[in-house]
This record gives C-alpha cells, sequence and structure tokens, in this order.
C-alpha cells in the first residue's frame, strides 16, 4: 500500500509499504476514505517531538471502511461499518478509561516503559505519534491496523459526508476540550491564541458553550478571517500589542479564560524578543519548546480565571513566570483530548446542524501529494488551513 513515511526532519515520502495485517484479536483493518494534515504532525515533521524512527508512518487523523475484523472485536464492528478512528488508542476496561480520562489509558501504550522514563507514567497509545506513545503506524496511508478497535471507533451515519465526520478523530473534540475545560459562563470572554484548525474549533465550541465574547489572536490573514466568520473578535499580534487589546475589549480586567492552541511552536519575530531567545536556545538543545503563548496567557488572565491548554508541548519551556500564576490564582488544564469521551455530543450537534466541521478545508489531495502538502501547510501558502489527503 501507499503511506507517508517519514524519514528524517523534513523529509516526508511517499512510499510503498507492507499492508498491515490482523495481529490481536481485538484489532481491524480500515480501508482509509480519508485522512488529515494536523498541526501536532508539523512537530514531527519538524522533528521536536523525541523517538521518532525512519519508516514510521505518519497521521492520526483518519476514516474509512472496516474491511476486516479480529475475532475478540465481538460483533462491537463489522465488515463495510464506517468509522472514523480517535487518534487515542483506548483499551475501554482499565480505571482511566472507565473514568472516562481516555487519553492516558494504561493499557494501550506498547512503549510504557520509554514513556514512563519520559514522562513519569505513560500515557495512552497514540497513531502516527512517535514511539513514546507505542510507535504505531498512523493513518496516513491507504489502509490502517486499529488495535483495540472494539472500543477504539466512531461510527459514522450515511448521513454524513466523509468531511463532515473526519474531524471527529481529532480536532474537533481537541477544540472542544479545550473550551469545555474552561468552565465558560455566560459573562465570560475567552480568549484563543493560535487560528489553526483547533484554534477555529475552539472559537467556534466555546460559542456554543455560551461565552459573551471569543477573542482570536493570530497574525495570519486566512485564519483571521476564518475567526471572524465564526463570530470572534480578532487581534493580529503583528498589527498591535495583544495586552492592550485584551486590557481594551475587557475594561482593564483581562479575559477570565484563555486557551493556549499554539503549544510548542510559537511564531518567531522581533515583536516578540522572548520567541527570539527560545529559538535560540532551541538550536542549542537547551530548551524544546518555545512557549511565548503561555507567558502572555498566564499574564494577562484576569486573577482567578483559567488557562486551558491544547496545544502540544513535548518537553522542556524556561522561563514560566510562576510568579503571576500563583499569585493570581490561575488553573490550569491540559491534556491530550479524551476523544471519546465528547464524541457522542459532538456528533449529535452535526447532525442537527449546530456546526459542520468541514468548514475548516482549505486544500483535499490525494495521498501521493502528502509530502508536497507538508510543506504548504507549513509555510501557510496558497491560503493553506486545513489539508485533506484522499488515498
Amino acid at each position: 500500500m501507499k503511506a507517508l513515511v517519514w524519514h528524517g526532519k523534513e523529509d516526508i515520502r511517499c512510499d510503498t509499504v507492507t499492508d498491515p495485517e490482523i495481529e490481536h484479536e481485538r484489532d481491524a483493518i480500515i480501508k482509509v476514505t480519508s485522512c488529515a494534515i494536523c498541526g501536532s504532525d508539523l512537530h514531527l515533521f519538524h522533528n521536536y517531538i523525541p523517538a521518532m524512527l525512519p519508516g514510521d508512518i505518519m497521521g492520526h487523523e483518519a476514516m474509512g471502511e472496516v474491511v476486516e475484523v479480529g475475532s475478540g472485536v465481538d460483533g462491537k464492528l463489522k465488515k463495510g461499518d464506517r468509522i472514523v478512528v480517535p487518534f487515542t488508542i483506548i483499551c475501554g476496561e482499565c480505571e482511566q478509561c472507565r473514568r472516562g480520562n481516555f487519553s492516558v489509558c494504561e493499557t494501550t501504550n506498547r512503549n510504557k516503559h520509554l514513556a514512563d522514563k519520559a514522562f513519569g507514567h505513560a500515557t495512552a497509545g497514540l497513531f502516527g505519534y512517535t514511539h513514546l506513545t507505542g510507535g504505531y503506524p498512523g493513518g496516513q496511508a491507504e489502509y490502517l491496523r486499529v488495535p483495540y478497535a472494539d472500543a477504539t471507533h466512531i461510527k459514522v451515519p450515511d448521513s454524513l459526508s466523509d468531511d463532515q465526520a473526519l474531524f471527529l478523530g481529532d480536532i474537533f473534540p481537541t477544540g472542544w476540550q479545550a473550551a469545555a475545560q474552561c468552565d465558560i459562563e455566560t459573562t465570560d470572554t475567552v480568549a484563543i491564541w493560535g487560528c489553526g484548525p483547533v484554534g477555529q474549533m475552539a472559537i467556534r465550541s466555546a460559542l456554543l458553550l455560551g461565552a459573551r465574547q471569543v477573542i482570536a489572536i493570530d497574525c495570519v490573514p486566512e485564519r483571521l478571517t476564518m475567526a471572524e466568520a465564526g463570530g470572534a473578535i480578532t487581534i493580529n499580534f503583528e498589527d498591535e500589542s495583544v495586552v492592550e487589546r485584551l486590557q481594551q475589549l475587557t475594561d482593564g480586567k483581562g479575559p477570565e479564560k484563555c486557551i493556549d492552541a499554539v503549544g510548542l511552536e510559537s511564531h518567531v519575530g522581533l515583536g516578540q524578543p522572548d520567541t527570539l531567545l527560545d529559538r535560540a536556545k532551541q538550536m542549542v538543545m537547551a530548551e524544546s519548546d518555545r512557549p511565548h503563548v503561555l507567558r502572555e496567557a498566564i499574564y494577562v488572565c484576569r486573577p482567578g480565571g483559567i488557562i486551558s491548554i491544547p496545544g502540544v508541548y513535548s518537553g522542556l519551556a524556561d522561563m514560566i513566570p510562576m510568579g503571576p500564576l500563583m499569585n493570581k490564582g490561575l488553573t490550569i488544564r491540559t491534556g491530550q483530548t479524551h476523544v471519546n469521551r465528547w464524541t457522542d455530543d459532538l456528533l449529535h450537534r452535526i447532525e442537527s446542524g449546530q456546526i459542520d466541521p468541514s468548514f475548516v478545508i482549505t486544500h483535499t489531495e490525494p495521498l501521493e501529494r502528502g509530502p508536497d502538502m507538508y510543506r504548504v501547510f507549513r509555510n501557510k501558502q496558497d491560503s493553506c488551513i486545513k489539508v485533506v489527503l484522499k488515498p
């Protein structure tokens, strides 16, 4: 089969690889009908996330048709079923899964010994996302093996297109969880840094959850235009001071809730001197992440507020302002997304017409164009916000 394969830093190729097979009784194989490139894939593209190996298949946003099931799937899936595959692989049985904390499933990370050393305790296995999370082949391919498939799936009704359903596997529940973690009240201002795909979903989720106003911060015109179309007030941080504008929009009190949808790769620019220092530290391997957005959110957030972090961080970040964080009594909520906690509700919202997640798609291309589209997406060329690939 054809698949997008990691060969090193900024080197993704469309290779012919061995077709997946049933390896365990709870496995299923799907024929991938749609997959996507995620912003967090760019962290792998840039080799900021450790433990990628040449030959690893990329991708954690995929859906398709079930073509084979293991004997232990126990009737929960059958050939011909159409499913979205959550990026978090879950057993559905461990203590964390029973609590709904699916992204920290205690069972599915088959490289638990590595993750225990890196994180203190292992997280769940993830598709296409380094050997620290299990080294599972990803979904940017013609076929995908789904481990623990009886639990790790979202059935898709025939009434929904691939474009409407695909993002249930990651960016829609990720944006939703980012907003839900904020405990939004009807009087709240929610500030969201980053208007990429997750930021766009967070904007719409915050408004659906009742925020009084949502303020979106970015510097890419197309992203800001999409944010405005979703109901946000926008700030272009290259044209005006984020701190001053947020003060104006909140009567000097600051936003009650802040969402960092950027993570470790904050934009590097002269207007944010700390990012230049972060980039220099990255180059000499003295720091792994550029946490400018997190610093800014801590500084501007209203005392007693909440900061939610869906943006991926990989390791060590310097100069986090712990004094303001502690003295202002801020709450920070983080985590990879507990996808299956949210998907029943979100599927209903799509079916009822409250939201159509396909709005975020700007490019649809065949799988073979994937390596080129990684660069288009990374460079934000051709007004690119979200890429869907068709194997």
